[in-house]
């Protein structure tokens, strides 16, 4: 007999759908959000909006009191299903995506308030074994994550862009915070972790100070950030972050094994959207085939055939861990031809994000109990199609001018503005 959902949780579903990320139907999923949940709240989610949004706009979308609206919100933000930022003296609230979002929160969190062990094998079940979560979250131009080199061994005559510096990411965020990585843990708790550490998630800016609010996450301080990535980058693991230039929200040290984001490249194949602007270049007069590299590289982009390292450039990510553990300097890391392209902000990558799935339509008629704005959403997704926009922003040359004419929308000026660090 299948699992009965209740129309509360049918709703959510939809509602979490609606976002460029999106949350396919499923028996797990229903799981997981039950536990996350309870009916009343997932009543009021499948109500708010994808942007940004303040307590007045919950309140009248729930038809109670600013001070009701204002628990219920400050309740799910406790849980880490919301971010809670302060601006300018005004509190704003924004759905936390699944991933990452409130599916790692979940587990990060120490305090009991949810079962791990259950929420990790259905997690597992829904991303690693389902297979419709992470083909419908992989299929976009703009990656959410992407791959930041190990600076230290990028080849001397390349150049690093600033953006492109883990380091340069910690030293400029405003606030530094630390957590379980969900990723090992979940693996730990189906017997699948390998033994590389668990508390090193790193996050900074908004994201930081919401995670520490709420005891998701412990803030620490820059140096002690920089320590754990150090000791990350020895330990071989890779620094996979934000995908912005600016106000970089986290950066998680990945390993090959356990990583959600590496795991799901690895099943696409496509590793130009994960990849860093670099790539590794063997000298095969020095490489005496050893192996080693091809045990450490994450994506498995590296084999030995007639005891000398190939690597294959299109698994490559650019990461760095082959040129760290090489101890006969055969390993160059280089600049590649083409610079990754990397949004400037949450903003612009969310933009880009919702035109590539053809949803923008749901970020700006955004009240989801109203039939005008369905209709609305249903004649603008139609337009969308129609009109040029994927081909906007797939060329490069149009691309900037095409996003900076829809930031001055007046539609989405609240949308740019609520997202800002």
């Amino acid at each position: 007999m299948g699992h009965i959902t209740s129309k509360s949780f049918l709703k959510l579903q939809k509602r979490l759908d609606m976002s460029a990320q999106g949350a396919p139907e499923s028996e797990a999923l229903f799981k997981i959000l039950e536990i996350l949940f309870t009916k009343d709240e997932a009543e009021k989610v499948s109500l708010l909006p994808i942007k940004p949004f303040s307590v007045e706009t919950a309140a009248k979308r729930w038809k109670t009191s600013n001070e009701s609206a204002k628990k219920t919100l400050n309740d799910l933000a406790d849980k880490g299903i919301l971010f809670d930022i302060e601006n300018k003296g005004k509190q704003t609230y924004t759905m936390a995506p699944t991933m990452a979002g409130f599916f790692e929160f979940s587990l990060m969190r120490t305090d009991g308030k949810f079962d791990r062990k259950v929420l990790s094998e259905l997690y597992y079940q829904y991303i690693n074994v389902e297979k419709d979560f992470v083909d419908q979250t992989m299929d976009q131009r703009t990656s959410m994550a992407r791959t930041l080199v190990h600076e230290t061994s990028v080849d001397e005559k390349s150049f690093i862009l600033d953006y492109e510096k883990a380091s340069e990411v910690v030293d400029t965020a405003s606030c530094h915070a630390v957590g379980t990585c969900y990723c090992r843990h979940k693996m730990e708790h189906v017997g699948k972790a390998c033994d590389a550490p668990q508390n090193v998630c790193l996050t900074f800016n908004s994201a930081a100070r919401t995670l520490t609010k709420h005891g998701i996450a412990k803030k620490i301080s820059r140096k002690e950030s920089q320590k754990i990535l150090d000791e990350c980058v020895d330990y071989g693991l890779v620094q996979i972050g934000d995908n912005t230039q600016k106000g970089v929200g986290w950066i998680c040290n990945c390993c090959g094994c356990c990583c959600e984001a590496i795991l799901a490249y690895k099943q696409i194949g496509d590793y130009e959207r994960l990849s860093s602007s670099f790539f590794a270049e063997f000298d095969s007069k020095k490489c005496t085939g050893c192996g080693l590299c091809a045990k450490k590289c994450p994506v498995e982009a590296i084999q030995i055939k007639n005891k000398k390292a190939k690597i294959d450039l299109s698994k490559c990510l650019g990461c760095g861990v082959c040129h760290r553990f090489c101890n006969f300097k055969a390993i160059k890391i280089k600049r590649r031809g083409k610079t990754a392209f990397v949004p400037k902000d949450t903003f612009e990558r969310c933009l880009l994000n919702a035109i590539e799935k053809g949803k923008l339509q749901n970020y700006i008629f955004d009240n989801y109990d109203l039939w005008t704005n369905e209709l609305l959403r249903h004649l603008l997704g139609i337009l969308l199609k129609l009109s040029p926009a994927k081909f906007l922003v797939a060329n490069e040359q149009l691309r900037s001018r095409f996003l900076n004419a829809l930031k001055k929308a007046g539609n989405t000026k609240i949308f740019k503005k609520l997202y800002k660090k």
